[in-house]
């Protein structure tokens, strides 16, 4: 397979699924973005994808928290689909609202034990929505979407997006395990997450949750000094989409 086809998963409150959408197509993918209630209806749609991205926005209007509806719609209809969906080797990508979705299902992380979750995703410590521009380290070589990545300069935009491990140990297990490969440089970490970390991925490196939007990045001209020549020749999230896509040539 070379031109791997995209579920884009939406719901009401997700606002980013075109742009999400755009940037896959801009490095070959073909997309289809169909609303969470046609999987519920029809969960074996899930057969005519290779890779499935929850993008971000704010699906139910966050009103039970962030990503919480979404996430227990997934968790206790279509966790057995996107079981299968991970084991048979394809890609999942969750983008901010969408890595919130992700933290509440069996496929990024273990599931819950009698401690708990092993990691949530909280209040910013300002306790405000925050929105602005960071800039990102890659550790490790797991995760599919980060491959050939060394530094990312990308937006984010969120109330909820701090990283929260149930205690130092976990903390300790999910870095040595290389399931911690996305982290804000220190000075931008815009919502206090412990040890910096913007994004998580499973153990497989072929599921991936971030807080930061690569879809917002994807051109020079997006970057907020393009002007200024501080941009480069593409944008800094591009290759994020060109990975997922790759992985299947």
């Amino acid at each position: 397979m070379t031109t791997p086809n995209v579920l884009i998963l939406r719901a009401p409150g997700t606002n980013c699924d075109a742009e999400t959408a755009f940037a896959f197509e801009q490095v070959g993918a073909k997309t289809e973005t169909l609303h969470v209630n046609r999987l519920l209806e029809r969960p074996e749609l899930f057969e005519r994808f290779q890779i499935l991205c929850i993008p971000g926005g704010f699906s139910y209007g966050d009103d039970l928290g962030a990503g919480r509806i979404l996430g227990n719609q997934i968790q206790h209809h279509l966790s057995d689909q996107l079981v299968r969906f991970k084991g048979e080797g394809r890609l999942i990508l969750g983008i901010c609202n969408g890595f919130q979705v992700l933290m509440k299902s069996p496929v990024l992380l273990e599931k819950d034990t009698a401690d708990g979750p092993p990691a949530t995703l909280s209040w910013n410590d300002s306790g405000r929505y925050y929105d602005g521009w960071v800039r990102l380290e890659v550790s490790g070589l797991k995760s599919v979407f980060l491959a050939g990545i060394e530094r990312m300069y990308l937006p984010v935009a969120h109330a909820e997006g701090k990283f929260v491990a149930r205690d130092n140990r976990t903390l300790q297990d999910l870095d040595a395990a290389g399931q911690l490969p996305l982290r804000y440089v220190a000075a931008d970490n815009p919502n206090g997450s412990m040890a910096e970390v913007a994004g998580v991925c499973d153990s497989t490196g072929r599921v991936l949750g971030l807080m930061p939007h690569p879809e917002r990045h994807i051109d020079p001209t997006q970057h907020p000094r393009w002007t200024r020549g501080e941009a480069g020749s593409e944008g800094d999230g591009l290759q994020m989409f060109r990975n997922a896509v790759g992985y299947f040539a």
